[in-house]
């Protein structure tokens, strides 16, 4: 267990290092991994790195630690990353009662219940994604904001 231990606590250090050897100031570089988590808290597939180029563009964040930080959400964490989002999306917006009756199906039923299935995993992914991006954001502030690049 202790070797467990040792072997996670270098990691950490290893990954510390690297994040500090990144360019840009240390909240350049929080920006970045905290935009990255903000994307990766979306269900688009495929695009969570690309949403995070551009937010991390828009807003001077470090492009690689936003792409990095899209790894929230991996084969391990979508199930369990999206039933949470859409669980609190329907705490906010209501459950949608009804979401689909296959007896009586038509286009507009589908698109209705799409529609309502949708707008909960999106707000549920927005308010995790805030919430997860700026905690992970200043804990990454705090690590580096001292780190080796930084002392005079």
């Amino acid at each position: 267990m202790l070797q467990i231990l040792r072997s996670l606590g270098l990691r950490l250090r290893f990954w510390l290092a690297w994040v500090w050897q990144q360019e840009g100031t240390p909240g350049q570089r929080a920006l970045g991994l905290a935009l990255g988590i903000f994307s990766g808290c979306f269900p688009l597939f495929g695009l969570q790195s690309v949403l995070a180029i551009i937010l991390a563009s828009l807003f001077r964040g470090n492009r690689l630690l936003a792409i990095i930080g899209t790894w929230i959400s991996n084969p391990f964490t979508y199930v369990p990353l999206y039933w949470f989002n859409y669980q609190l999306g329907c705490y906010f917006l209501g459950s949608g009662e009804g979401l689909l009756d296959f007896k009586k199906l038509t286009l507009g039923t589908f698109l209705e219940s799409g529609w309502i299935f949708i707008s909960r995993l999106l707000l549920g992914s927005s308010l995790v994604g805030c919430v997860l991006g700026i905690i992970a954001g200043v804990i990454i502030y705090a690590f580096i904001k001292d780190g080796p690049r930084n002392r005079q």
